[in-house]
């Protein structure tokens, strides 16, 4: 047993001081450290400085591994622009893709308090060195292809991937499933994909409405997406709508990744029906994709996308971005709406013993140390300070066990 305490501890959504944590691989009990000390007297003591905040691991949910290896290869600034530099570098940069980069990556991640992030892998090429690392990984098998003649092919390679996650699964290894988008997913394709989510209670994710090529195809089947399809599928009509999308999901309670272009309908939809969002603005800013309005969507998580469509996986760096580009919210209610996104909303989002220092929960916290001890202790001052001034973790625990990032 140990027993960690730092001047902040976030729970429930605040800092409340004067409390310490009892844990093992799990948190077993909140108290004053007095109390604790003296209910568990041979624990071990870790105590923090005076400015010092303890969370619950962040909680990334979106990154693609595979693209880990873009630096400039790809084209940003406009979205079709930039699919149509994937698509063209795509296989060189899946070639790259290694055990020590995607370590790497892991392990930025881990520096910035990510204690559990959410892996999109299309070709599953990424597992076994996800199955072994120190986080945990919410590992989405993803499936895409909208051609019908395709359907049964892809459909089977996607069954094996799922196959190959379960086998793996483990405290840190957790399988779900990812639908592409609904520009890029047969209907049939969808359906049957979700009846696996079902019935192996899979977490699953969509990225939905990123563009306005996005939303103009799925409209009318005009816009940049037509030419797109004529090239690559020889198809002029788009497979489904955006209707008959969400309509898909309706008692599937789902991570929609992106929603940059959602109408007021469609939002009334997401909130109904306990959907969440996962806003990326970093990689919005950098497809030209525009800003999503998060200030209407009543579940929000961040994440950082993968590097195909950023500069780096800091989950500290994108919560600043979104302070700056969400530049009409209140900035202390918006930064506190951020470390929520990362721990409170994500933990009932997927529905995981992550993300919330609470008994029964795992022993996943990341420590950060503020510059200054706070003159003002304001609501919301806390969150605002932590993303402005912390570039990484003092150090991180996951079940229970501590890994030192610090540099």
């Amino acid at each position: 047993m140990k027993i960690i305490s730092s001047k902040y501890t976030y729970i429930d959504g605040e800092y409340k001081k004067n409390v310490a944590v009892a844990f093992d691989k799990k948190i077993e009990k909140i108290a004053t450290l007095d109390e604790l000390k003296a209910e568990f007297p041979n624990a071990q003591l870790i105590t923090y400085p005076n400015n010092s905040v303890l969370y619950p691991g962040f909680i990334n949910p979106h990154v693609h591994l595979e693209f880990s290896a873009n630096r400039a290869t790809l084209k940003y600034g406009d979205f079709m622009s930039w699919l149509y530099s994937v698509i063209e570098n795509r296989e060189e940069l899946v070639s790259k893709l290694n055990k020590d980069l995607i370590k790497e990556k892991a392990d930025e991640m881990l520096k910035s308090g990510v204690t559990t992030f959410g892996a999109i892998s299309s070709y599953g090429a990424e597992l076994e060195v996800c199955a072994k690392l120190e986080q945990r990984v919410i590992f989405f098998n993803e499936v895409i292809g909208s051609n019908p003649a395709a359907i049964d092919a892809l459909f089977n390679d996607f069954k094996n991937r799922v196959a190959e996650s379960i086998e793996l699964k483990s405290d840190t290894l957790i399988p779900a499933i990812a639908i592409h988008s609904p520009y890029s997913v047969h209907p049939f394709l969808i359906r049957e994909v979700l009846n696996i989510a079902k019935s192996q209670n899979l977490i699953t994710t969509a990225h939905f409405l990123e563009s306005q090529a996005e939303r103009e195809w799925l409209e009318n089947s005009s816009g940049d997406f037509l030419e797109f399809f004529k090239n690559f599928s020889n198809t002029t009509t788009a497979v489904t709508t955006i209707e008959e999308f969400l309509n898909a999901f309706k008692n599937i309670p789902t991570l929609f990744t992106h929603a940059v272009q959602v109408k007021e309908n469609e939002i009334e939809t997401i909130n109904k029906n306990g959907h969440s969002v996962i806003h990326c603005p970093r990689s919005n800013r950098l497809l030209g994709c525009g800003r999503a309005p998060i200030e209407h969507i009543d579940r929000v998580l961040l994440g950082t996308d993968g590097l195909s469509s950023n500069y780096s996986l800091n989950i500290l760096e994108e919560m600043r971005a979104a302070l700056t580009i969400h530049f009409q919210a209140d900035l202390n209610k918006l930064a506190t709406r951020l470390i929520e996104s990362v721990t409170t909303t994500a933990s009932n989002a997927l529905n995981l013993k992550i993300g919330k220092i609470k008994p029964k929960y795992w022993a996943d916290f990341a420590i950060f140390t503020l510059p200054d001890d706070l003159k003002y202790e304001d609501k919301g001052s806390l969150a605002l300070h932590t993303i402005l001034n912390c570039e990484s973790a003092d150090s991180v625990y996951i079940g229970g066990r501590e890994l030192r990032v610090k540099n």
